[in-house]
C-alpha cells in the first residue's frame, strides 16, 4: 500500500507563487466550492503561427498588481471548456497547466483563465489542487503556506 504524507492546513486566503512566470504572493482565495482554479487574465486570445500552430495569448493580472509587467504571455498547450461560474452561468473558457508552489512545493495544475477583475482575489484555489496536495482548509486562518515554507524567501 502506498503512504501517503500527512495533510497540511491552508487557510481561506493563501499568498501562493507561480515560478514558472516569476509571479510571487499572489493572492488566492480557497474555494472548496470551486472543482479547478482559476487565474485572473485578460486580453485573452488565440493566434495561428506561419506553421498553423495555435497559440493562447494572455496578460496575467493586471496594472493594480505589485508583480504585473504588463507582459503578454503565450501557451502552446491549452484547452477550451466549459465551466460553471460562482452563479451556475457557464462559461467557455481556455485552461492551462501551470505549476502553484504551496509549502515551499510546486503543484503542476489545471487553472482556467478569465477576467476576475471584479473579484477581489486574483487566483482561485479549488478541489482538484487541495486533494492533489492533501490540503485540507480552516477557514479560520490565512496564509499558512507562506508562514510555514521550508525555505526562507
Amino acid at each position: 500500500m502506498k503512504q501517503r504524507g500527512p495533510k497540511r492546513t491552508v487557510g481561506r486566503r493563501e499568498l501562493v507563487d507561480f515560478p514558472e512566470f516569476q509571479l510571487w504572493g499572489v493572492e488566492a482565495k480557497v474555494d472548496t466550492g470551486a472543482y479547478t482554479g482559476a487565474i485572473h487574465c485578460s486580453n485573452i486570445h488565440v493566434e495561428t503561427d506561419a506553421a498553423g500552430r495555435q497559440r493562447l495569448h494572455v496578460q496575467l493580472l493586471d496594472p493594480s498588481h505589485p508583480n504585473f509587467d504588463g507582459s503578454p504571455m503565450q501557451f502552446d498547450t491549452f484547452s477550451l471548456r466549459d465551466i460553471r461560474s460562482s452563479n451556475g452561468e457557464v462559461q467557455e473558457r481556455y485552461v492551462i497547466r501551470a505549476g502553484i508552489q504551496l509549502f515551499g512545493e510546486v503543484f503542476n495544475t489545471e487553472f482556467s483563465l478569465s477576467d476576475r477583475s471584479d473579484m477581489k482575489y486574483p487566483v482561485l484555489i479549488g478541489r482538484v489542487l487541495l486533494r492533489q496536495a492533501r490540503l485540507v482548509v480552516d477557514v479560520a486562518r490565512r496564509n499558512l503556506s507562506y508562514k510555514n515554507q521550508p525555505t526562507a524567501r
